[in-house]
């Protein structure tokens, strides 16, 4: 039986594993982003070190550049963590292993797994958002993967702020209050002074949460059309964020979208992963399956 190798490369930590789906698991690892030549070095230590596997897919933290035509494809590109930019995470992967290598956003790769073997099975066109450190989207349109220009940036769109509400100018080096400035983990940490693992189940904290992530998902809702909504990372671990926010989805439709799915089964229709933690890293499994494959 062919291993295939997965990455989740994540702003804060890198996922490894070798396996063929979610119940097989041979070898996971997890260790601290630190500088790239650190990072990259201790990724290709464990694939070396847990034998051969028939291709590598990786699920980048960004904004990347996954355009397989493109002179730097499987880069990072213009990411604020320090020391990232324009850092060549696919080629130098490809150079030590020597094998097929698949390539896009973690967000995008966490919709995949999601779509092969979690919450997303059967659909076209659906969403995965994570919120966490920061907050990124993608996706299926019709069956294919979310690219363009270049990929989704849902973590970066203007949301209204009610400033007497809401004094917060944001945290997002580059906009300030877009929805990963309003509403990702170290902004809620700006804002109340303590972690969102921290804060008590009914702080006011997770109303305005709730309603930065609602309006979010409307603008989504009506501007895509997904047949499901999934969302992820450290954030939504607050299970109580869940009710509250399709609530506040219904409230902000006020049954403009007249599908059963919003107006009668609004919680099958935005969920927590189906693979829990582990979307992102089978994604990235799923993803070297495609890579041989191509």
């Amino acid at each position: 039986m062919q291993l295939w190798g997965g990455i989740e490369g994540g702003g804060t930590k890198f996922v490894c594993a070798v396996g063929t789906g979610p119940d097989d698991l041979r070898e996971v690892a997890r260790f601290d982003t630190t500088t790239p030549a650190e990072t990259l070095e201790r990724v290709v230590g464990f694939f070396r070190g847990h034998g051969d596997v028939a291709a590598v897919g990786i699920a980048s933290f960004g904004p990347v550049d996954p355009d397989p035509h493109s002179p730097t494809f499987g880069h990072i590109t213009t990411t604020p963590k320090p020391g990232w930019a324009h850092t060549d995470v696919a080629g130098a992967v490809t150079d030590a292993l020597g094998v097929p290598v698949g390539f896009d956003t973690d967000v995008n790769i966490a919709a995949l797994g999601e779509w092969r073997w979690g919450a997303a099975q059967g659909l076209d066109t659906f969403l995965y958002l994570t919120i966490g450190t920061g907050i990124g989207g993608g996706g299926m349109a019709n069956g294919q993967l979310m690219h363009g220009l270049v990929h989704p940036e849902m973590g970066h769109i203007p949301l209204p702020r009610d400033i007497a509400r809401d004094p917060f100018e944001g945290s997002c080096p580059y906009h300030g209050d877009c929805l990963e400035g309003l509403a990702s983990g170290p902004a809620i940490e700006a804002r109340w002074g303590q972690s969102a693992e921290e804060l008590p189940v009914y702080h006011d904290a997770w109303t305005l949460e709730a309603e930065y992530l609602a309006q979010a998902l409307v603008s989504f809702i009506c501007t895509l059309s997904p047949q499901r909504i999934v969302m992820g990372g450290g954030v939504m671990e607050q299970a109580q964020l869940f009710a509250m926010i399709r609530r506040r989805v219904q409230e902000l439709l006020n049954g403009y979208v007249a599908h059963a799915s919003i107006l009668e089964d609004i919680a099958g229709y935005i969920v927590p992963p189906g693979l829990g933690s582990r979307s992102g890293v089978l994604g990235a499994i799923a993803l070297a399956q495609r890579a041989a494959a191509e």
